[in-house]
């Protein structure tokens, strides 16, 4: 393996990747194999993995032991909670949220997915495109995940043939036609025996893309952020107020969308009174132009009233701003959505509350059709709402920006995340 330094190391490229896929899809055992043949893991629990594969009477290494860290999910041998894992290789660092496959857990699988540039869905070659499978993707699809890979896994259990392949390929293209995923991939697989995950799988000759390793090392992820849109809410005042930093007043926060650079034009909302950047600072120095997801503090040539909060954008390139938004929600919750109620909201850097003006419809999940005869929304339901905020929020749909396009719903009672919701 080459050497490289932590400089170098922190500047690679992370790629964060979800999987996702009915119970029994073997999800571990993939995530288990993608880190036992990239050798990511210490002897030490490999150890440990051998001796507990050993007592349960395993045939083979349980590879599914290394992300199933709660002991509930090592006796019942299912995910039950998003489980994160980090391995890197020399082209790339990885987070993966190995999230759960049964229906009551769709909430995790928002959670696990909401940041995720990838995300992986495991089938089972023997069984094809289950309902599970529909519920995955589309929750992919509404978190408007941009890259989806088709795992078809167990391909040793119908003996790696390339009809049942075609097959399920073939059934899930039709599927995918409906919803929005812009970049789908295909590989057949063994998590077992580790066919197509790092090495090309000498058991299936007429496979001729990538293994599964590759793809990951390889998909192109730099323009999944908005580069267009410029978009800086500010999380924080910096005032130093030292001798040296005297008169030094900058914005702090991390970038949503866009590229700004010094000496660009801007405008600071909601109160709508435009500047141009005088500097862009970074932990590690100034820098000449800053992009989403940066952390950056910018200061202003002029001296301006913002606070946390607001948004600095360009002037002409504004988001929309307003109280009334519709939005998909999926509700986090044991305690239903309650109609008319009052909830605080978290929205970019901003903190503020509404009211639920109107369920207008709930999705039944598996089918894709509206509900529009019950609008109770409980426990792991997704529905589309309209709330009344207090203040004006300053947004973007979420299609156009996942970061100013989501907004997370709280109990002000129990400061519980009651919510999920994306901006429509």
């Amino acid at each position: 393996m080459e050497t490289f330094d932590s400089k170098g190391y922190l500047d690679m490229e992370l790629l964060r990747f979800t999987t996702a896929g009915s119970v029994d899809d073997g999800k571990s055992t993939l995530i288990g194999r993608l880190l036992y043949d990239s050798k990511s893991i210490f002897e030490d629990q490999l150890e440990a993995v051998q001796r507990v594969s050993d007592q349960k009477g395993d045939e083979h290494l349980n590879l599914a032991l290394l992300t199933d860290g709660l002991k509930a999910e090592r006796e019942q041998g299912i995910t039950i909670d998003v489980a994160y894992r980090y391995f890197a290789t020399p082209k790339r660092k990885f987070i993966i949220a190995d999230t759960p496959g049964h229906i009551q857990y769709t909430r995790n699988m928002v959670t696990g997915a909401s940041s995720a540039n990838l995300a992986l869905i495991l089938v089972d070659a023997r069984k094809g495109i289950v309902e599970q499978t529909y519920r995955h993707s589309f929750i992919a699809s509404l978190l408007q995940i941009p890259h989806v890979v088709i795992c078809i896994n167990k391909m040793d259990l119908v003996d790696y043939d390339q009809k049942v392949y075609e097959q399920i390929k073939s059934d899930y293209e039709k599927f995918a036609a409906k919803l929005e995923v812009k970049d789908v991939r295909f590989v057949p697989i063994s998590a077992l025996h580790g066919d197509n995950i790092v090495d090309r799988s000498k058991n299936m000759q007429w496979y001729e893309g990538s293994t599964l390793l590759y793809l990951l090392e390889n998909v192109h992820i730099g323009s999944d952020h908005n580069h267009v849109d410029c978009r800086f809410p500010v999380q924080y005042v910096v005032r130093p107020q030292s001798k040296e930093h005297h008169d030094y007043r900058g914005y702090a926060g991390r970038i949503a969308g866009g590229v700004f650079k010094p000496g660009d034009e801007v405008m600071a909302l909601p109160s709508g009174f435009s500047s141009k950047i005088q500097s862009i600072d970074t932990f590690d120095g100034p820098v000449d132009e800053a992009y989403a997801p940066m952390s950056v503090t910018m200061t202003l040539e002029d001296e301006i009233d913002i606070s946390r909060g607001d948004m600095i954008v360009r002037t002409n390139n504004q988001p929309e701003i307003g109280q009334d938004i519709d939005l998909m929600v999926c509700w986090l919750n044991e305690k239903k959505l309650i109609h008319r109620g009052k909830y605080a909201i978290k929205h970019t850097s901003k903190d503020a509350r509404c009211v639920i003006k109107e369920v207008k419809y709930k999705v039944n999940i598996n089918t894709l059709h509206r509900i529009e005869d019950d609008l109770e929304l409980g426990l792991n339901d997704i529905g589309r709402i309209s709330i009344r905020t207090t203040q004006p929020l300053l947004y973007d749909s979420y299609k156009k920006n996942r970061i100013t396009g989501s907004i997370i719903l709280i109990d002000e009672a129990t400061n519980e995340t009651v919510g999920a919701g994306m901006i429509i």
